[in-house]
């Protein structure tokens, strides 16, 4: 069966790995600001307020795993009434060894494992933004699990370990958002999945993606009017459905013509066009700039890397 989560973390394509222990103790706040990549923590030990800028302030507890796909601003605190201190998450980010907050001596009154990682398409602002915007799972050990292999995976430098981290990462991102995938999640993919009728619609998109899919055989496929579909489809998912399906059509074809050896025309029909120049005046308007120009720009851009 197509799985579309799988879909699009496998061209999200999460990559290079940074971890650290993170604890605190005594009277103690910290500001974080926009950082911008996906992170994740784990509690393994007591616990500490955490409030997401634009989400509801979180009290995490030993066992709490949060993911935060795009990383806003936050602060995490004790108990303790207290101003946080700022600090700029790039700085934060090259840092080694465990961060202490607060009282540096005597044992610490929350333990985290935590990091981040970057994705490497070129497609991610998009595809994040059909991910929630914070993810928290209370009780869930596998995910401890993940982390700790992570960690361990990271601090090591053996053979395979950049595929060994990116392939544990894609697994934690799975395990973690699919726990999220209730009818009561923010307005994305996972919504739509969650909801049984938008689910078979979404999969038979993602499954045939070249298919010259109209909005009436779309609403078939989710058993619902038309009317309906569309509403439905909109409210949960966070846009419409033909909005979504170019949307996913073209980061498929920009994954294409970044990755593999293929003509444009091949292309345009693996996506669903009737012909080059129909899917280069789409390409064109929906990322400012011609299939062949993007293909130069990726190829310099690597050469330069």
């Amino acid at each position: 069966m197509i799985d579309p989560l799988s879909d699009v973390i496998g061209l999200l394509r999460p990559q290079t790995v940074f971890t650290k222990g993170i604890s605190g103790a005594g009277r103690w706040g910290v500001r974080y600001g926009e950082f911008g990549h996906p992170s994740f923590a784990v509690v393994i030990e007591g616990g500490c307020r955490l409030a997401v800028d634009g989400q509801a302030e979180l009290t995490l507890e030993a066992g709490d795993f949060v993911l935060l796909p795009k990383t806003p601003g936050f602060t995490m605190s004790g108990f303790e009434k207290v101003v946080p201190d700022f600090i700029d998450p790039h700085v934060a980010a090259r840092a080694t060894g465990e961060v202490r907050h607060g009282r540096q001596d005597g044992p610490p009154s929350v333990r985290l494992l935590g990091g981040y990682f970057v994705f490497g398409s070129e497609d991610a602002d998009l595809l994040v933004s059909l991910l929630p915007e914070q993810v928290h799972v209370r009780g869930v050990s596998r995910l401890s699990t993940f982390v700790a292999f992570l960690i361990e995976e990271a601090a090591l430098e053996r053979p395979g370990r950049d595929l060994v981290l990116s392939r544990l990462v894609e697994i934690l991102l799975v395990e973690a958002l699919r726990l999220n995938q209730t009818p009561h999640a923010s307005a994305g993919l996972l919504r739509g999945l969650a909801d049984h009728r938008l689910a078979e619609a979404i999969r038979q998109m993602h499954a045939d993606p070249a298919r010259a899919w109209t909005m009436a055989e779309l609403a078939k496929e989710a058993a619902l009017s038309r009317s309906t579909f569309f509403e439905r489809f909109t409210r949960h998912v966070g846009m419409p459905p033909m909005e979504y399906l170019l949307a996913w059509r073209m980061a498929l074809a920009k994954d294409l013509l970044r990755r593999e050896n293929v003509d444009i025309a091949e292309v345009a029909e693996r996506v669903g066009y009737g012909s080059a120049s129909t899917f280069s005046t789409a390409f064109s308007r929906h990322v400012g700039q011609p299939p062949g120009r993007y293909v130069r720009g990726t190829g310099e851009a690597s050469a330069a890397g």
